[in-house]
């Protein structure tokens, strides 16, 4: 026996979170900031990545487990690397429209004081770190590395303060 076939219905009722309708509207098209690259904190980024990788590329190239405390220079030079080339790309790619939801400048704000910080720590303890010994090869580049690490650490205090200059705009509306 056949069943009846029921009647279709013409009308299709979906609902989709404001989110996936935001994300699926969004990323159908690829937005690129030319410009970013051209202002103070995006050369300051891209100077925070050259320099960055200069810091922990000069450390990795030599006996550093040696030293216990080029342990927590290679996190932090590794760490902020990362994280700075993933907030490059957000900021090329213009991803920060299409999430409104993250409030950017306070995670710019977050992110670059928190770096400033902890690799001023790590830049001091990189100097510090640093005696001459018999092998002038890891002395060189310790000391090469302590020095970007100060540099890279000046970027990210140039950093932080457009961060709280934006943060503050941002609030203060």
């Amino acid at each position: 026996m056949e069943e009846p076939q029921r009647a279709r219905s013409h009308t299709v009722t979906t609902t989709a979170s404001s989110f996936a309708e935001n994300f699926s509207t969004a990323s159908s098209s690829f937005a690129y900031d030319r410009e970013f690259l051209r202002t103070v904190p995006g050369l300051l980024i891209v100077a925070e990545i050259v320099l960055g990788l200069l810091v922990w590329t000069l450390i990795a190239g030599t006996e550093y487990f040696r030293v216990p405390a080029f342990g927590w220079v290679m996190f932090v030079a590794v760490f902020y690397w990362v994280l700075t080339v993933f907030f490059l790309i957000v900021y090329i790619t213009m991803t920060y429209t299409r999430i409104p939801q993250v409030p950017w400048t306070t995670v710019g704000l977050c992110f670059n004081s928190s770096a400033f910080l902890l690799y001023l720590s790590a830049a001091i303890v990189d100097a510090s770190s640093v005696a001459p010994e018999k092998d002038s090869h890891n002395f060189n580049s310790w000391a090469a590395s302590s020095f970007f690490a100060f540099l890279v650490t000046i970027c990210y205090a140039g950093n932080t303060y457009f961060s709280f200059i934006a943060w503050r705009s941002s609030t203060a509306q």
